[in-house]
């Protein structure tokens, strides 16, 4: 009896995790960046991406751009592209980069740093994630709106309607992840969705796979939580009292989040343990 007891205890341990995934700081950008809001890694280049909303998060000002920081945190170009509004999320496919920006994707040509189109989505109020498929078709998210559109060939169209609050989008395996307010869904070809997982508070913003089918998921008021294959959800870090979580940008073979600080005009790395 007291055999099983200990065998019971220690299955309920592994799967409920002594193992349970940490984070620890590893460093704070120290150049001012003017309210950055999505990072991405990229693993060619070994940089990293920053959009810059640099004011109001739905102004057409023209103050927005995507600066790009060194692996260290130091900062390699403070204006690499520039000229733009509002940017929040970013996403790379092959040589471009694509930034949701209010009620467009700019297309960025990484190799020079140039633009080299603009993707109007009709009637979008609030652009804010964006992923791309194997096939590079783009995916990219209305918050205010709760829809997901779909660029084809340089052409947008509604592709899903109904999502609430969707921010944070992801492509993996033919299926597109999608923050919705609290849950984490999972949505197929034919649109039908499935809940992964649910619970988040502040509703999810960054959304990145770890790698071993669970996800980082930054929420943008200064919480960050791991959800593992399952569903369970487990809170990582709460820094609600220092600074906000935006858009985060992820490093699988290293286990390094990189997490944009909003107000705080930062970027923050940690490692995932």
């Amino acid at each position: 009896m007291k055999t099983t007891l200990i065998f019971a205890l220690l299955l309920c341990c592994t799967q409920l995790g002594f193992s349970q995934k940490k984070l620890t700081q590893l460093w704070e950008s120290k150049e001012q960046l003017p309210t950055p809001e999505s990072v991405l890694y990229d693993e060619g280049k070994s940089i990293l991406y920053v959009s810059l909303i640099d004011g109001d998060g739905v102004a057409k000002d023209g103050k927005g751009g995507v600066a790009i920081l060194n692996l260290d945190g130091s900062l390699n170009d403070a204006t690499w592209v520039q000229g733009l509004n509002a940017p929040k999320g970013l996403a790379l496919y092959k040589d471009l980069l694509y930034v949701a920006d209010i009620d467009e994707v700019v297309v960025i040509d990484v190799i020079t740093g140039n633009e080299i189109n603009r993707i109007k989505i009709p009637d979008a109020q609030f652009l804010n994630d964006v992923t791309v498929d194997e096939k590079g078709k783009v995916y990219v998210s209305d918050t205010r709106k709760g829809e997901i559109y779909l660029i084809h060939n340089n052409k947008a169209s509604l592709f899903m309607k109904d999502v609430k609050d969707v921010n944070g989008l992801r492509v993996i395996d033919g299926f597109l992840y999608a923050m919705s307010g609290p849950e984490l869904w999972k949505i197929d070809a034919n649109k039908n969705h499935t809940v992964v997982a649910k619970g988040l508070q502040l509703g999810g913003d960054g959304l990145e796979p770890v790698g071993d089918g669970s996800f980082l998921v930054t929420c943008w008021g200064g919480l960050i939580y791991h959800i593992q294959a399952n569903g369970t959800v487990t809170e990582l870090l709460d820094v609600r009292d220092k600074m906000k979580t935006a858009d985060l940008g992820y490093n699988q073979k290293e286990k390094i989040l990189y997490v944009p600080t909003f107000l705080n005009n930062s970027v923050v790395a940690y490692k995932l343990d």
